[in-house]
């Protein structure tokens, strides 16, 4: 048996609910795996709302790191006793232990803690399909990030400062510039205070950068689209404040014949090879010292729901872990 999370609704922080599961053993191409951290991430508020669908009932989480305790035939990857994280579907990470698909799970290197693991799989192979898998973008790019002192968003300061590109973020309080900055943000602008706009066009000469990257949704992407270059990529990766309205085609053409996406982090892992890949990259950046991980809440397992309120008041800076 393994506390884990549920939901039997879709609705707030308070729909979900801390039930002891059986764990069972694993079939074929899977594992079993005993967690001792679990990440934090906005795709989990999501599937709690309903935003995303999910069957009912249905187990939260997508992050976690821990032991592998077993595993069914035809993995070879992986062996009992390794550590391991991974960040992958279906969901149910919110638990002390889960049976699950073996394809998305990562080696984890010793030099990586587990609270490290879980903090950063998620958020770090995002960064890594934003800056490597999308559009090419090199040294002296200019790239706008929203929420640069979130998870993502210092991970992606980090990341942009480590390959000389030129980041630009954005946040909503002094403190969170500073944060942003600190991790390697060329430059960062205070949206409550600035307008981004503006401010992007003054810092490219009048030009506009070749990428933003657009974690927040409804609030920020209609005045990103004019903070882009001619031919710029708008690649909208989630939807803190609600999902983005209907985008008219037309509208991208007379902007400059902008570029937009939609991408998720699970088309880029879902194959096994380009998955291990992607997470190697990313544990080769850290061990390196390139990526700094910042843990910057803990919440107890039980305390999920004020977890959840948390992240989606815009309360927290870097990663959130919930602890066993």
């Amino acid at each position: 048996m393994a506390r884990t999370v549920v939901i039997e609704e879709h609705g707030g922080p308070e729909v979900m609910k801390l039930v002891d599961r059986p764990v069972g053993e694993p079939g074929p191409g899977e594992i079993r795996i005993r967690h001792e951290a679990i990440g934090l991430n906005y795709i989990d508020t999501y599937f709690r709302s309903g935003l995303y669908p999910g069957e009912l009932p249905l187990a939260l989480g997508m992050e976690a790191a821990g032991e592998v305790e077993a595993v069914g035939d035809g993995v070879t990857h992986l062996r009992v006793g390794d550590r391991a994280a991974y960040a992958a579907r279906p969901p149910g990470a919110y638990c002390g232990a889960r049976v699950m698909p073996a394809a998305q799970v990562c080696p984890l290197p010793d030099g990586i803690s587990f609270e490290q693991g879980a903090a950063v799989m998620l958020q770090g192979l995002t960064v890594e399909y934003l800056f490597h898998r999308i559009v090419p973008i090199q040294a002296g790019d200019r790239v706008l990030f929203h929420a640069a002192a979130g998870g993502v968003g210092l991970i992606a300061c980090q990341w942009a400062k480590s390959e000389g590109i030129e980041l630009i973020g954005t946040a909503g309080t002094q403190a969170k510039c500073e944060l942003a900055g600190e991790a390697g943000a060329a430059h960062v602008i205070n949206y409550r205070e600035e307008d981004f706009v503006a401010r992007v066009r003054e810092l490219t000469d009048g030009r506009g950068v070749d990428v933003v990257m657009d974690g927040v949704g409804k609030d920020t992407f209609e005045r990103s689209l004019d903070c882009l270059r001619p031919v710029g990529m708008m690649i909208s990766f989630g939807n803190a404040s609600g999902p983005v309205p209907p985008v008219n085609l037309l509208d991208l053409s007379n902007r400059g014949s902008l570029q937009v996406t939609r991408p998720t982090l699970f088309t880029f892992a879902s194959d096994h090879a380009t998955c291990q890949e992607m997470a190697k990259h990313l544990f080769d950046k850290m061990l390196a010292g390139d990526i700094q991980v910042t843990v910057g809440q803990r919440f107890a397992l039980e305390d999920v729901a004020e977890a959840h309120r948390a992240l989606e008041g815009r309360e927290t800076t870097g990663s959130t872990v919930l602890t066993l």
